[in-house]
This record gives structure tokens, sequence and C-alpha cells, in this order.
């Protein structure tokens, strides 16, 4: 080890520092953001363990620099065949602690400045997925209503479609967060600490109600709990989902070529409210999008909007219709 490493600061003070002081206690970030930087570092320390052979607790911030930080986001990308978003999340979560130790280690300025001077990766930019109406209909026809877990499973995956919520929202909905009466709606704790209320169809409460009815009357208590009569996790909600999309394949069968998450379900309710007519600024409002550009993507991914607008144009070669006034007051305003 080089004087320089000796020298340098231990990395397990300052990333508890970073965890019980700087995310939970100065930014009050929501514990969603803190299991994703939680998860960051984790699979950091490990590959750092299997490629230096150090132990975590004995790392330093030298052992951070640069160069391992671009093969662990190699790695990610690589070895665990991750998206380059998910690669810019991982990036994201390190150029967050890298900034607390500017603040808290001045003498590690010159590894903090090649880290954060790492780039974000640029990603190629697909269409949104999102399902038919048709195969929307299949999925929420596949769970065996007779029994409690099929009823809980179909009130879940039904719920999921008209809020368009995030699936931990869903996980974490609990049933004093559902309204029920002449005006039904779900009141959700979002992304960045921001509540949203969205409404229920008629349909969608009544399933509710009789959902609720069967299940302990435990304000605080999950909506949706799993047999264990505790929270579903983001893995139980993908099982119940995929388990749904298996069975509905079968009378639906464009569903088997068909890569289905929870999030597709989100874009699902999207587009659905988009072509039934709903303003673009509405469905970020049911989304929870802070800027309606967000939303912007389903308007590029939705062919039937493009369609209509075809036709308003005349074909290649046949020129486009002029207007002709059919009253004689406007024939004689055209002439002037």
């Amino acid at each position: 080890m080089s004087d320089t490493d000796q020298a340098s600061t231990l990395v397990g003070p300052l990333l508890q520092s970073f965890f019980t002081e700087h995310m939970l206690s100065h930014r009050r970030a929501s514990q969603q953001t803190v299991d994703s930087y939680r998860d960051t570092f984790r699979l950091l320390l490990r590959f750092l363990q299997q490629t230096t052979g150090k132990e975590p607790a004995s790392l330093r911030i030298a052992d951070l620099d640069a160069p391992a930080m671009l093969s662990f986001l190699e790695h990610v990308e690589q070895q665990r065949h991750n998206q380059v978003q998910s690669r810019n999340v991982r990036l994201a979560a390190l150029r967050s602690f890298f900034r607390l130790v500017a603040l808290r280690d001045p003498a590690s300025i010159h590894v903090v400045t090649r880290v954060l001077a790492i780039p974000v990766k640029r990603a190629d930019k697909r269409l949104v997925g999102y399902l038919t109406r048709d195969e929307m209909d299949a999925i929420l026809g596949a769970p065996d209503r007779k029994t409690w877990a099929g009823q809980r499973d179909y009130t879940l995956l039904l719920t999921f479609y008209n809020s368009g919520a995030r699936v931990s929202e869903l996980t974490s909905l609990k049933r004093c967060q559902v309204q029920l009466g002449a005006t039904s709606f779900l009141q959700l704790h979002g992304k960045g600490r921001k509540e949203r209320s969205v409404p229920l169809w008629p349909k969608t409460a009544r399933t509710l109600k009789i959902w609720l009815d069967a299940s302990p009357p435990l304000p605080d208590g999950p909506a949706f709990p799993s047999a264990r009569g505790v929270a579903l996790s983001r893995d139980g909600v993908n099982y119940i989902l995929q388990d749904a999309v298996r069975a509905a394949a079968k009378t639906c069968p464009t569903l088997a070529a068909r890569r289905v998450t929870p999030h597709v379900l989100r874009h699902t309710t999207a587009m659905h409210l988009l072509q039934s007519g709903v303003d673009i600024t509405v469905i970020a409002l049911w989304l929870g999008h802070e800027s309606p550009e967000t939303t912007h993507i389903y308007v590029e991914a939705d062919l039937k909007t493009k369609e209509q607008a075809l036709q308003n144009v005349a074909p290649a070669g046949k020129g486009f219709r002029r207007f002709q006034p059919r009253d004689a007051l406007l024939a004689f305003l055209d002439t002037l």
C-alpha cells in the first residue's frame, strides 16, 4: 500500500454519515431513494471486494477512484446485464456520495473531481410499450376470483390499471388511503414526497369495497397484503402480474410475445386515457408527473393520433385541397 493510500480516509464512516445524516436528515430522501442508493453501494462494495481482495470495512476513498468506478459501472452493464438507464441510476448514487465526501474530506478532492467527471451515458430512446384494451381485459380476467388470492390479485390489477400508479405506490398503499363514497379516490404518496388523488371508476370502487369489507379492518394495514398479512413486495406484485399474463396468453395469444412489467401497466393507463381524448396535462396530474413534458412520450408513441393527423393531409402527388366558399357572401369576400 502506498503512502497516499494509507493517508486516505476510510470509506465506512463517510458512508454511514451519508445515509444516516445526509440522506435521512438533511435531504429527507424517500425510502425508495434510500433503498436504491443502498443497493448501489451493496453492489459496489461486493464488486470491490472481489476485484481488490479488500474487505469493505478496510476500503479507503483512494480505492474508489474514477478507474474503479468506471470498472464497476461496466460490470453493471456487462456482467449484470443492466440497461444504460440502470447504469446511470448507479452513477447518480455515486455522485451524491462523492459530493458529501468533498465537504467532509477536502483532502480527497482530487478523487472526488475525477469521479464527478464521469459522464452520464446516453441511452437509446425507445417508444413506450403498452397493452391494447383486449390484452388488458384478458389479464384482468385471468385471476380466479373464487379464491382469496384470486380476488386480491384481480382487485390489485384493476386498481393498478385504473390509477396508473407506480408499483411502489401500490405496495405502500394502506386501507386508509382508499376513500370510498359519493366520490371515490385513492390518496397516493408518490415520487419526491408528492401526494395526489386519483379518481376511481365505479367498477373499481365496487371491487375495492368488496375486497376491503372481507379483509381485517385495520386502517393502517396494507390494502393488498400477502398471505402473511404484510405488504406485498415489488417482486410479489410482479409475480402476480406474470402469473396473470401467462394465464391470459391462452385466450389472448399476442400476450405470449409481450414483455409485460408493472411499469407497462402504468404506460397502458396513460395511453388509454390519451386515446380516450383526455388532455395531456390531466394525464400528467393523473400519473404524478412533475411536468407535462414527461407525459409527452405517450403522444410520441400513440399511432392512432398520428393516423388521424395523416387523414387530414392529402396523399403525395394529389396536392392539398383548398378551401372553397359555399356561401355568396364568403365568395364575395374571397374576391377582394
